[in-house]
């Protein structure tokens, strides 16, 4: 029997909890959207801090050098079909509401992401 793992595709899933205030949440954008490009099906579930990355306008001025600008990576993950969640709890705690998020963040508990580890996904946390 052949193995078929190398045509089909594998899921990744990016757990950010920095926000727009540290660069490592810019690097996890990069390599998410390196995920995409690689053929993985990418889903970014955003906790603590990082619930901020999602929200109207509180990226609009970061970028960490020399990589793109915190919004054209987070505007690119999601125009190319990346999965964005925002963690119920943290979202709540900050008082915002889905329309203070940006168009198509999904805000979630982590059952999403753990159906996805249960199902085989890879993972990396920032």
């Amino acid at each position: 029997m052949a193995d078929n793992s190398t045509d089909q595709s594998r899921d990744l899933v990016v757990v950010i909890t920095h926000g727009a205030d540290h660069e490592i949440s810019s690097v996890a954008f990069t390599i998410a959207n390196g995920g995409l490009t690689a053929g993985l099906q990418v889903s970014i579930f955003l906790t603590s801090a990082a619930v901020d990355l999602a929200r109207k306008r509180a990226i609009d001025l970061t970028q960490v050098a020399p990589l793109e600008p915190l919004a054209a990576l987070v505007g690119d993950f999601m125009a190319r079909g990346g999965q964005l969640w925002a963690c119920t709890p943290c979202v709540k705690a900050r008082g915002y509401t889905e329309s203070d998020l940006i168009s198509g963040v999904v805000i979630t508990g982590a059952s999403k992401m753990l159906e996805r580890i249960k199902a085989g996904a890879a993972t990396l946390s920032f």
